[in-house]
């Protein structure tokens, strides 16, 4: 017998008929003999509705409402899911984020989880019962609030209530089986990997890889969660997320991932004097604007260009935040481009060999694609190029690292 966390997206849950197709696989578990608890995310296309109605009427809302709002599209599964399993026998109650307490802090939108208390869940999987919780969602206690934890959030609910029960393996059921080596609707011969390191996923799940939301893998590696990821309409074996000493071969490069989720700010003629950088980033992270890949060109007179990439709806954040702190910054001008897509790859094996980056730019030369920005780490290199290149760029980088499965 197991202690089994099942989560499940949107898309698996998103009308009644696939409600009840997620009912029967966790009755199948059950019947096992296994101690089963369930996250789900709010069905397709209902948070997308929901995060609308707020910017509709608000593109500078406030945090706190939209949570409120935004919160509910998980509240109405919970409920669904467990009518469902309660129909076909299975005793099982429907939790919210402030029942388990899944706690937060207070940075609505994007609240990280300080703790959760799984005491009671595992008393009632002890008993039988299945809790249905809802993901993407917890209690800010000092407001004694909901706050959501970000988009992809219900993976990182997952992850967490599988540390907090002391499960043996988090199940991430979804519309793929698996983790591919690309995404195989730009790329038909990318092939599915049957395990991928901690570390490996961290990278591909933070540059663009859909599959898993980054804090999810983090909070995975750091409490040594086994992860699967698995289709919630085939039955066929997934892709394990494990430690690192659990793969056999490690290639050179394991994936290409890539992101149309971001934006590039520049600041023109900043003045070049210390703590430049700080006057400028300060404020973002106070406003909670995640800046990512970062370029300063000096100029011959005194003053600076900075670029750097934010995501796509913190862009008017992070343009309002830079108005404000013009007089302190002395920035010249503002330009803003979204229209752009950041492309990497991602490999273990990149640590001991050199060049690897190298055919990458000469990869993306050859096909006539321009890069605008360049940012690198022990096991990742990320380009950003113009939007419309982002299919050419994925196809001619998969087939460079020969990752191209059987055609």
């Amino acid at each position: 017998m197991a202690r089994i966390v099942m989560k499940f997206g949107g898309t698996s849950v998103a009308d009644l008929d696939r409600i009840r197709n997620v009912a029967n696989r966790v009755k199948r578990e059950v019947e096992a003999g296994h101690e089963v608890a369930v996250v789900v995310s709010a069905m397709s296309g209902v948070t997308n509705q929901l995060v609308k109605w707020c910017t509709d009427l608000s593109p500078l809302h406030d945090a706190r409402e939209y949570d409120t709002v935004v919160a509910t599209g998980e509240q109405v599964t919970t409920g669904l899911l467990a009518i469902a399993l309660q129909t076909i026998g299975v005793d099982a109650r429907s939790w919210q984020g402030w029942q388990v307490p899944i706690r937060t802090d207070a940075a609505h939108g994007k609240a990280r989880i300080e703790s959760i208390d799984g005491t009671l869940l595992i008393e009632r999987m002890g008993q039988g019962q299945v809790p249905i919780i809802a993901g993407f969602q917890g209690v800010e206690p000092g407001r004694n609030r909901i706050a959501t934890l970000g988009r992809g959030g219900s993976d990182l609910s997952a992850v967490a209530i599988a540390a907090a029960v002391r499960a043996d393996r988090c199940d991430i059921y979804t519309d793929v089986d698996g983790i591919y080596t690309t995404d195989p609707r730009i790329v038909p011969r990318a092939r599915k990997l049957a395990a991928v390191a901690y570390e490996e996923m961290l990278e591909l799940a933070s540059v663009g890889a859909k599959v898993l939301q980054t804090r999810s893998v983090e909070l995975a590696m750091k409490q040594k969660v086994r992860v699967q990821v698995l289709s919630s309409f085939e039955d066929k074996p997934g892709s394990l997320v494990v430690d690192e000493d659990e793969i056999v071969e490690q290639p050179l490069v394991t994936g290409v991932a890539y992101s149309r989720d971001e934006a590039k700010v520049t600041l023109r003629r900043v003045p070049d004097k210390p703590g430049i950088a700080a006057t400028v980033f300060g404020p973002l992270a106070d406003a909670n604007v995640n800046v990512d890949m970062i370029v300063q060109n000096l100029g011959s007179d005194g003053t600076t260009d900075m670029t750097f990439t934010v995501g796509k709806t913190d862009l008017p954040r992070a343009k309002e935040v830079l108005e404000k702190a013009r007089a302190e910054i002395g920035w010249e001008a503002i330009l803003a481009d979204p229209e752009v897509t950041k492309i990497s790859i991602v490999g273990i094996g990149m640590r001991s060999h050199a060049g690897v980056a190298a055919m990458m730019f000469k990869t993306l030369a050859e096909k006539g694609i321009n890069i605008q920005v360049i940012s690198t780490s022990e096991i990742k290199t990320s380009v950003l190029v113009g939007v419309e290149y982002t299919e050419l760029a994925v196809r001619a980088l998969h087939t460079a690292y020969g990752l191209d499965g059987p055609g």
